[in-house]
């Protein structure tokens, strides 16, 4: 079992915007440095059996061109990809379409970093209403998900990760999420009264 305020502490975020297709974009990052050799991140985060111990089961094509559907999640299709070292892909939900890039790094100490960008066209509302941990907070379960899968080799239990997430450490866990994105919101200039309020809507959205 992974500590919560461990892995809560091992995440960097952090919140922007960035140019792309139809203009300016906002953008999350999340970033994790996992005990696992580059090709063994890599493998874990590309391979469909593997994303399916960690994350949701995946189909389809995860070549560039090819679509996916995550089960119960967003669908989309391999922009490019690089082995070992980054892929990227349109991220289509709820009518949306948004952009994920993924880029994994060897470190020195034999640890490999995995750097995930969403960029999203957020409409402004929206935005101020729930701000960035609307988003933020699942990318941090998935890389929850994916340090639990690393550490073990084991296939998540869903039932048990559901209940988990009801749980006073799953609570906490969201909880504690939520804050990070609040403060990499108000490091990005929004301030601090509007993220905060923004990270109380938030909560009250996942149940807190």
């Amino acid at each position: 079992m992974i500590e919560v305020t461990e892995q809560i502490s091992a995440v960097q975020r952090q919140v922007g915007t960035r140019v792309v297709e139809g203009g300016a974009a906002r953008t999350l990052t999340i970033s994790q440095s996992y005990d696992a050799t580059l090709e063994d991140l890599w493998d874990a985060c590309t391979s469909p059996e593997r994303i399916g111990r960690w994350f949701l089961p995946v189909s389809g094509d995860l070549r560039p061109g090819g679509r996916f559907q995550i089960e119960g999640n967003a669908s989309g299709t391999v922009e490019r990809c690089d082995p070992p070292r980054e892929f990227a892909a349109t991220w289509e939900f709820g009518g949306q379409v948004s952009w994920i890039e993924v880029t994994l790094s060897a470190e020195p100490d034999g640890r490999s970093l995995l750097r995930l960008e969403h960029i999203a066209h957020v409409d402004d509302q929206i935005w101020a209403e729930f701000g960035p941990g609307a988003v933020g907070i699942g990318w941090d379960m998935g890389f929850l998900g994916l340090a639990r899968h690393l550490s073990n080799g084991q296939a998540a239990d869903r039932k048990r990760a559901a209940d988990w997430l009801t749980s006073h450490d799953g609570r906490r866990f969201v909880s504690l999420s939520n804050d990070q994105w609040r403060d990499a919101s108000i490091a990005a200039g929004t301030s601090a009264a509007d993220a905060a309020a923004a990270a109380g809507r938030c909560a009250t959205a996942y149940g807190g």
